[in-house]
Parts: C-alpha cells; structure tokens; sequence
C-alpha cells in the first residue's frame, strides 16, 4: 500500500503542479477531499480553482520533491518550490491521508524563504 500511495503523489504532483495539469486531480484527489489549509476551500473543485489561479498567476511554479514518507494510509511529502534560477522560494511539508487509492484528506506546513 505504501509503494503504490507513494506512486501515487509522485504521479499526481508531475501532473498537476508541475505540469499544471489541473484536470489531473480527478483522478487523485477525491471529490468530497478535505481540506486544512485555510487559504483553500473544501473538495476537489475548489483546489483545482485554487491552483488554476495560481498557475496563471505563476505559470514556473513547481513543486520539487524531497521525501516521501508513507505508512497505511498516510503520506507526508516535504517539498521545495524552486525557480528557474534554482532559488528556494519555499519549504513545504504536505501531508495526506488516502481513501480507495486516492487523496482523501490535506494538511501543510509552510516555510517561507523570502
């Protein structure tokens, strides 16, 4: 299980945050998700409108994966968003709870390096 949830984030963020592929959260991210992060409304609408915006508004964001760490069904992600130049924007750790083979629920921690 833990493999193939790993495959699964990894898969998930090439597609949608770093190919801005929006439509890809369809297939990993489950329709009713939850949400805690308070910039983000609840369910996979709203993070694919969130990330719409965001992409247009930045269309070299990137995430860059560090880790994965995975046990049952849960996940923690730490990330880097870096620019073109290679500069480290920001940290991040993202961390997942999965249902039926998709992402079900997301918490984050955010460090800023500007």
């Amino acid at each position: 299980m833990e493999e193939k949830n790993k495959e699964i984030i990894r898969t998930f963020y090439r597609e949608f945050f770093n190919e801005h592929i929006v439509s890809s959260a369809d297939r990993y991210v489950k329709e009713d998700y939850i949400q805690h992060n308070p910039g983000v409304e609840q369910g996979r609408e709203a993070l694919k409108q969130a990330f719409r915006k965001r992409f247009e508004e930045d269309p070299e964001f990137r995430l860059d994966i560090q880790i994965i760490i995975a046990e049952n069904d849960m996940a923690a992600v730490y990330l880097k968003n870096i620019d073109r130049d290679g500069n480290t924007n920001c940290r991040v750790v993202d961390i997942y709870r999965f249902e039926d083979g998709m992402l079900a629920e997301h918490w984050d921690v955010l460090q800023s390096c500007k």
